[in-house]
């Protein structure tokens, strides 16, 4: 019996992959085959479900006091073109969100060498006073971690201020590769991965839930992937706090990594299904159009998936960086996409509560 096989035997049987057996799917051509079991780990969990929510993203500066070089929207607060958002054009867009019948902001920003923390502070009140029926989804660890810096608090205590400000869960950005190695030649600025799993795992600790996010596609090798994803195994372990996983397809326009190539639809495909395979404590496999591309995410319903994100809005990261797909999407194409690929489509909200089926 074949090492692909034996596996195959152990995810039928309901048992966990390890660390060797993924990188072996990683290194094993038949595409497929690789894609069928994932989708039968997914019927498994959600049937023929596919989820998809109305959001709205809002990236409120990008003005960065680190310049990673995978990164194409950071920039100094000297540059052309770098910006930040007045509190009334914040308001607007979740005015505006609000009326499309968006239940989540997503909202995340470069680290501002000026803003006070208070800043922020404000912006989740006010935005949760305008707009109590949408939920507010924002920061990432690193961010976390910068106004930990700014106010000399703990980061629990930056946490219940924004818990009470009106923070109600995080994205998972800023994990990338979380490997040492990976990290020194594209974020060396940036926090290790250890610290990322630290503020993420007190994140879990104080009650909110949070995504996991992978960036692929530039330097790292096999092994690098499959330690990410181990770390994250093991924090879902310990907390429970993990939503939903989201490989993110490295865009190398405008970027600075030397060498990176971005993401072949094989990789992305191969990539999304060993996720759901060895993430067997997540629950959700998220493809994300804007990255992946339209048909991508659409075929990645078969390998796997059962989140195509949501309608975005305005997604500045992504496309700063060279993506070509649109800029939002509605949720009658969303539907259709889903639709096409024989399965049932959900809108949710962010805590993964269903709210209709169409």
């Amino acid at each position: 019996m074949s090492r692909f096989d034996q596996i195959v035997e152990r995810v039928d049987a309901g048992e966990r992959i390890s660390g060797e057996d993924a990188l072996v799917l990683y290194n094993h051509q038949d595409l497929l085959a690789i894609g069928e079991l994932a989708a039968k780990m997914n019927r498994r969990q959600n049937g023929d479900t596919v989820y998809f929510n109305v959001n709205r993203h809002i990236n409120y500066t990008n003005a960065c006091v680190n310049r990673c070089t995978f990164c194409a929207f950071s920039k100094g607060v000297e540059d052309e073109g770098c910006y930040t958002l007045a509190l009334n054009d914040i308001l607007a867009k979740a005015a505006e969100a609000t009326a499309a019948g968006a239940t989540e902001l997503h909202m995340v920003g470069g680290l501002h060498p000026d803003l006070p923390f208070d800043f922020y502070l404000e912006m989740l009140a006010t935005l949760k006073a305008d707009n109590p029926d949408l939920h507010i989804k924002a920061f990432t660890a690193v961010e976390i971690d910068y106004f930990a810096q700014l106010t000399g608090q703990s980061i629990e205590q930056v946490l219940s201020e924004l818990k009470a400000a009106g923070l109600e869960s995080m994205p998972g950005g800023g994990a990338e590769i979380l490997g040492r190695r990976v990290r020194d030649l594209i974020c060396p600025e940036k926090i290790s991965g250890e610290r990322w799993l630290e503020i993420i795992e007190a994140v879990h600790r104080c009650g909110l839930k949070s995504n996991a996010t992978m960036l692929f596609g530039h330097v790292e090798s096999y092994e690098d992937r499959v330690d990410h994803l181990d770390q994250l195994r093991q924090l879902q372990d310990r907390t429970g706090g993990f939503q939903a996983f989201i490989p993110l397809a490295f865009q190398p326009d405008n970027t600075r990594v030397p060498g990176a190539k971005g993401v072949s639809g094989v990789d992305a495909l191969k990539t999304l299904a060993i996720s759901r395979i060895f993430l067997d404590n997540f629950r959700h496999i998220k493809a994300y159009w804007v990255m992946l591309g339209l048909k991508t995410a659409q075929v990645a319903l078969a390998f796997g998936v059962n989140d195509l994100d949501g309608t975005v809005i305005e997604e500045k990261i992504g496309h700063d960086a060279g993506a070509e797909s649109p800029q939002a999407l509605d949720r009658d194409q969303l539907l259709n996409l889903i639709r096409i690929a024989g399965k049932k489509p959900v809108e949710r909200n962010t805590l993964y509560e269903e709210l209709r089926s169409f």
